[in-house]
């Protein structure tokens, strides 16, 4: 794929979201629908990227902003579901899928089935982001998605390593597991971790907010490349300094905090646009690779359904088994919403492309283009059929976000009194008894514009900038010292920061002004 393709498919998959968020249609599956009918155009040029290029350069700065975001109390909270669906239906669904192919196809090896288990395990965290938000999923549930996805991208690369190498006989760096997965997982948390404290201690010192935010733009890449150099998991490098970041993002200058959050907005409304085409318009290639290897129609077309219908299945089979060895832990209705939510995507193209051409005898690999057709006719059909129901089965089962919009107000009018507190502390000391009268009513204005309530306070037309922001920080560190001891969500403290943010920025444009 040259520049000009790479830019058309970006330019017309934010066009057609857009059309189809305007009309209130979800953006991801229309984009989807619309690649593929244009994939199959006669004439129109292969589209395909290399997949070192997808790993290392589209699949990292989705992953990093997705871990920005999480809540890490809410994410401590529901580790147990995370890591039950991150790790053990990663390796259920790999293990389903490949024995179920290699019964399905006498042809297809051993490795070469367990190949396709791999790349077909991990759920997408874009597909459940870009979806859970669109259709407004339960916090508890956009939680354990997120968190999944952001786990199981590692899992499932290490076990298709470990099945690359005996389909291929290439050997891998640890041909053993469980050492495998050890390493992997512990360097790449370690290397991410390093760089993210490094990128911290580093960013404050730029003094220029436009340079802070692009300083901390490459973090994702270079921990995913530093990570992979090592061998070791590039996506749990990425994740954890994610989590890191964002969990730390209250100690940046207010203008990097503003930035960087449209940066990163930004950049996910143009790769979500980008992956769900780029899923799209490899329907033309599936078909044509199965056509060059000689597969036929019906032959393809019952190996789609048959792996299809068992990774449907593989999910909530392993749901629901979790929740009767423990019902109290979640809702059932939340089960039956995450056991059908569990759309395949960039992680499988990207894996499916990568399948070695050869094995290590210089031989091509047996049945590769066969394998990489069902990898990407699944993903693309979980995409339209899961995503297709997905809306209809929440409306089914009642599930709104109701109750936590109401724990969000809930939270939100803890935080307005911590934030209220925090400066009548600040003023108290700070101040003397003439400039505290006014020194409040500016105080009670800010905090109610803060939370969108109505002030009867009046904003002073002369006070002291300086003391705005003193007091502006004073409420930041009384908030953060709130989440830090576990009485406030990660999320609320965002929300609330923002606003502060956008209050210090007026503050210091009309300072400007002034000046």
């Amino acid at each position: 794929m040259n520049g000009v393709g790479f830019l058309a498919i970006v330019i017309g998959s934010v066009a057609v979201s857009a059309a189809a968020n305007r009309r209130g249609w979800p953006g991801p599956l229309v984009v989807v629908v619309v690649a593929s009918a244009v994939s199959l155009l006669p004439g129109l040029p292969r589209m395909e990227l290399p997949p070192e290029l997808i790993l290392a350069f589209v699949l990292p700065p989705l992953l990093y902003s997705a871990a920005l975001e999480l809540s890490f109390v809410s994410f401590r909270r529901d580790l147990l579901p995370i890591a039950a669906l991150g790790v053990g239906l990663v390796v259920f669904s790999a293990t389903a899928v490949g024995l179920v192919a290699w019964w399905l196809f006498p042809a297809l090896t051993v490795g070469g089935a367990f190949v396709l288990g791999a790349v077909l395990a991990p759920s997408d965290a874009v597909a459940a982001v870009a979806l859970g938000r669109r259709l407004g999923m339960p916090n508890r549930v956009m939680t354990i998605l997120t968190g999944e996805s952001l786990v199981n991208d590692a899992v499932a690369l290490v076990a298709f390593e470990l099945a690359v190498a005996a389909y291929t006989g290439y050997r891998p760096f640890i041909d053993r597991p469980v050492p495998l997965a050890l390493y992997s997982v512990l360097v790449g948390v370690g290397v991410g971790l390093i760089t993210a404290m490094v990128v911290h201690q580093i960013r404050p010192r730029l003094h220029d907010p436009a340079l802070e935010t692009v300083f901390g733009a490459v973090v994702p890449f270079v921990a995913y490349l530093a990570a992979s150099e090592l061998h070791a998991s590039g996506v749990l490098a990425v994740v954890a300094a994610g989590f890191w970041i964002g969990h730390h993002s209250a100690d940046a200058a207010f203008a990097t905090r503003l930035q960087s959050r449209q940066v990163w907005h930004t950049v996910d409304l143009v790769l979500e646009a980008f992956v769900f085409a780029y899923m799209g318009l490899q329907v033309s290639v599936i078909l044509m690779d199965a056509t060059l290897e000689g597969t036929g129609p019906l032959q393809l077309l019952l190996g789609v359904s048959v792996v299809l219908l068992v990774v449907l299945l593989a999910r909530p089979l392993w749901i629901f088994a979790l929740l009767s060895l423990n019902p109290s832990r979640l809702p059932r209705r939340y089960g039956v919403v995450l056991s059908w939510a569990g759309m395949r995507g960039v992680v499988t193209l990207a894996a499916a492309a990568a399948i070695p051409a050869t094995t290590i005898a210089g031989v091509p690999a047996p049945d590769r283009n066969m394998i990489q057709a069902i990898a990407l006719s699944v993903a693309v059909l979980t995409i339209l059929v899961q995503g297709s129901t997905l809306q209809p089965l929440i409306r089914f089962l009642h599930i709104s976000d109701t109750a936590d919009r109401r724990r969000a107000e809930a939270d939100l009018a803890r935080a307005l009194r911590v934030a209220r507190r925090a400066a009548h502390d600040y003023t108290s000391r700070a101040t003397t008894n003439g400039e505290e009268a006014v020194t409040m009513a500016l105080i009670e204005h800010r905090i109610a514009h803060v939370l969108n309530a109505s002030s009867h306070a009046q904003e002073p037309e002369q006070h002291d900038h300086e003391l705005v922001q003193a007091i502006l920080a004073h409420q930041r560190r009384a908030l953060i010292r709130e989440r830090d001891a576990g009485r406030l969500d990660d999320e609320v403290l965002r929300a609330v920061l923002q606003q502060l943010d956008y209050e210090e920025a007026a503050a210091s444009t009309d300072l400007r002004t002034r000046l």
